[in-house]
């Protein structure tokens, strides 16, 4: 395919996100917004708190959040389905050092209406760079209504970043999509982070990508506290030669595209057809750590990641 000169992304939507030194703001996760959800009385009326990365803040009602100088978003969401407001979290702040971190979980998350439980969903709890798309008002297609990824044109060597990870000891996980009752299927899961660079353009509508730079890790077993300054290099170009390259590390499946905004502010899947060369100029950043890794809606309820201190090696 002829790549087109029309890039669609604007250099200057990157300064709300970036600091001079090329990192991302808020990624000591010592700051939260708090907001508070009232839920509808259908399903008990209590109020759901929330929280996003961020400026310290308390936002109040059931409205959708909307990030002005925060690149982060988490699969923390307010839901609106057929009337009913409902608020889901399994993104928390944690204690890490004198500070705070991010706490991710996996769980099952239910709706209750006159007392019997109607609707039950597994939640993996994670962070990206970009935007939940709220209200969300169905479990359906769900990378539909996730952003990923923010404009950034810098090329660094390795993501720095604590982590903490627990993993059930079981070998089975549970899927449980809101539509059917939850079963177990075969498998140990799995918590991830990945750092993925691409040069995105827009053509008829369409948005393409080509994958830029890459580090990826997935977490098997858990850790015994606190693993402080872990480091995630970034290789560029083609990874697939590489000798610790996995499958999982490739190209994204179409199946499994992840959206933005195109032109006209519609949202469409990123079509990644490629691997880029190795000195190409990346547009975008793509970050997202994960308590769950794989399909959406299946995991094993109490695993849980903690993240903190994500820095940019240069």
């Amino acid at each position: 395919m002829k790549i087109s000169n029309k890039i669609i992304f604007f250099i200057s939507l990157i300064v709300p996100y970036i600091s001079n030194a090329q990192q991302l703001k808020y990624s000591n996760f010592d700051q939260w917004i708090v907001r508070e959800i009232p839920e509808s009385g259908i399903i008990g009326g209590k109020t759901k708190i929330l929280y996003e990365i961020g400026p310290n803040d308390t936002i109040k009602g059931a409205k959708a959040y909307i990030p002005t100088s925060s690149p982060w978003a988490t699969s923390n969401v307010y839901a609106r389905v057929m009337g009913v407001n409902k608020g889901s979290v399994a993104v928390y702040p944690d204690k890490h050092g004198s500070g705070r971190c991010v706490k991710l979980t996996t769980k099952l998350d239910s709706i209750q209406a006159l007392h019997l439980v109607n609707i039950e969903v597994l939640v993996g709890g994670s962070m990206f760079l970009g935007k939940m798309l709220e209200p969300v008002k169905s479990t359906s297609d769900p990378y539909s209504k996730m952003e990923m990824g923010v404009p950034f044109t810098g090329r660094p060597k390795s993501m720095k970043f604590d982590y903490k990870v627990y993993i059930p000891n079981i070998d089975h996980r549970i899927i449980c999509t809101g539509f059917s009752k939850k079963k177990e299927i075969a498998g140990r899961d799995s918590s991830e982070v990945f750092i993925i660079l691409q040069r995105r353009w827009e053509e008829d509508g369409k948005i393409y990508a080509k994958r830029v730079g890459t580090g990826r890790e997935r977490f098997h077993q858990s850790t015994h506290g606190w693993i402080e300054g872990h480091t995630l290099d970034v290789k560029y170009g083609d990874i697939t030669k590489h000798a610790d390259y996995r499958p999982w590390m490739g190209l994204i499946p179409e199946d499994k595209s992840y959206y933005a905004q195109n032109s006209k502010g519609k949202m469409v899947p990123v079509h990644e057809i490629g691997w880029d060369s190795p000195d190409a100029p990346p547009t975008h950043i793509l970050i997202m750590a994960s308590a769950a890794c794989g399909t959406a809606y299946v995991g094993t309820p109490g695993q849980t990641l903690w993240i903190d201190n994500i820095e940019l090696v240069y």
